[in-house]
């Protein structure tokens, strides 16, 4: 049974595609040979990494999305033998989420063997208020036996309301727990050290594979890049990814 993971989430530019990477290397690390899709029909971020071979799936007729096009993709995931990463951009995250529901694809995949595992982001910051909608959106919409797990992206702010209330504590949480496998937090890092060698590495499309095995990027660079990995990969171990 192939895991078919969705990266959704209605906001633009909260890590999405930094999500659907890092999904795909831990897959990697742990010798899956996963089949990464790219459907963001703006930016195609995922698809810029080259070393995970992302397939993308073009959406765009002219200046408009034509959700036909998302049949070719379930094609691919009925036949898929590995597991599968969607990326989704922000402007087709609702022809893509109404197409799912409404064309009954989590029942269509599970009948077929698969299993369906929605990723959502949560940041702090001015998007807190939107990303938490947005999971609790997708919470109600996708059948219960879809796995939820929330990305807590810290890059912004702290993940927390204004009273200090932490993600766990919100309703949207609290009311869907039974939804959510895993919690994964995003470290927060110091912008001039960590933060910046994530950054950069993040910007040139690289894996921590390609970074670390590279001799021209400096030691106590790869020594960072390292910890952040294992940091990350280690809270993976605990989640329904595999």
């Amino acid at each position: 049974m192939s895991k078919i993971n969705f990266v959704l989430q209605g906001k633009g530019g909260v890590g999405k595609s930094m999500v659907a990477a890092m999904l795909a290397q831990y897959k990697q690390a742990k010798g899956h040979s996963p089949l990464c899709i790219d459907t963001d029909p703006v930016n195609a971020t995922f698809a810029g990494y080259k070393t995970l071979d992302v397939r993308r799936v073009e959406l765009l007729a002219g200046d408009e999305i034509d959700t036909r096009r998302f049949d070719s993709m379930v094609e691919l995931l009925a036949t898929a033998q590995a597991d599968v990463i969607v990326d989704n951009g922000a402007s087709s995250f609702v022809p893509l989420s109404h197409y799912l529901i409404s064309n009954e694809v989590p029942a269509l995949l599970k009948d077929l063997g698969h299993e369906l595992v929605v990723h959502t982001v949560v940041t702090g910051g001015q998007a807190l208020v939107d990303t938490v909608s947005g999971f609790a959106q997708l919470a109600t919409q996708f059948p219960v036996d879809c796995l939820f797990i929330v990305w807590l992206n810290p890059y912004f702010g702290p993940v927390t309301t204004e009273d200090g209330k932490p993600f766990e504590a919100m309703k949207a949480y609290t009311s869907n727990k039974a939804r959510v496998s895993a919690l994964v937090q995003l470290p927060a890092l110091k912008g001039e050290t960590y933060g910046r060698d994530l950054s950069d590495m993040l910007q040139a499309r690289r894996t921590f594979e390609e970074t670390l095995g590279t001799a021209a990027v400096p030691l106590m660079t790869r020594q960072r890049l390292k910890i952040v990995r294992d940091q990350l990969f280690r809270q993976l171990d605990g989640a329904a990814v595999l």
